[in-house]
């Protein structure tokens, strides 16, 4: 199965997608963001727009899902954000279209608890303003219908809203037993994994 967590930039999606990991045994994280990342390698400063703009990502990113997902038995997990429909079609409806079995839900909060994450991702560091000015954007694109199944996380800790989309989803997670201290440790680890220095 591929479970796509869909959600605006800083409402949760990685750090929720590695305690599903955690906690799924023979799943994997397969994150759509590093071929864009590897397509911005390639090109010059001045041509690095959105990534998910280029056909190359697109096509790059349902290979690559289809693949593992044909290859790999355990789930598969995707932490993107996605609220352009045309691009949800080429990745998410065409994956289906070759009867891959694909969860996909959208993480949601209110603008101000959005943009509060984004800025605590940064270990301290300044907020990414790409990720701010496209809150209320996403989360007005990510309301529609075809975005669902919606969840709400605006009073939601991580490991809970992993226990949700395991329910979603049909997944057996294993029992959160980390403590407080613990669950802030992991998640403290995810982010530093993940703080976004520029290519």
């Amino acid at each position: 199965m591929l479970l796509w967590i869909n959600g605006p930039f800083g409402v949760g999606k990685t750090q929720t997608a590695f305690e599903i990991h955690r906690r799924a045994p023979g799943s994997i994280i397969c994150d759509p963001e590093q071929v864009g990342f590897g397509l911005h390698r390639m090109m010059p400063r001045s041509l690095r727009g959105d990534f998910q703009e280029l056909r190359a990502w697109r096509q790059g990113v349902y290979e690559v899902l289809d693949l593992t997902l044909a290859e790999h038995d355990g789930p598969v997990i995707a932490p993107m954000t996605l609220v352009n429909s045309y691009y949800f079609d080429q990745i998410i409806g065409r994956l289906r279209d070759r009867g891959r079995e694909v969860c996909h839900v959208t993480l949601m909060a209110e603008p101000d608890t959005v943009r509060g994450r984004i800025g605590r991702r940064g270990l301290g560091l300044k907020a990414d303003p790409f990720a701010v000015s496209k809150v209320d954007s996403s989360l007005d694109e990510l309301r529609r219908d075809e975005f669902a199944t919606h969840i709400d996380t605006e009073d939601l800790s991580i490991p809970l809203t992993a226990d949700r989309i395991g329910e979603i989803a049909g997944l057996t997670l294993e029992p959160n037993t980390d403590g407080p201290v613990r669950n802030a440790i992991n998640q403290g680890l995810t982010t530093a994994r993940h703080i976004r220095l520029g290519l």
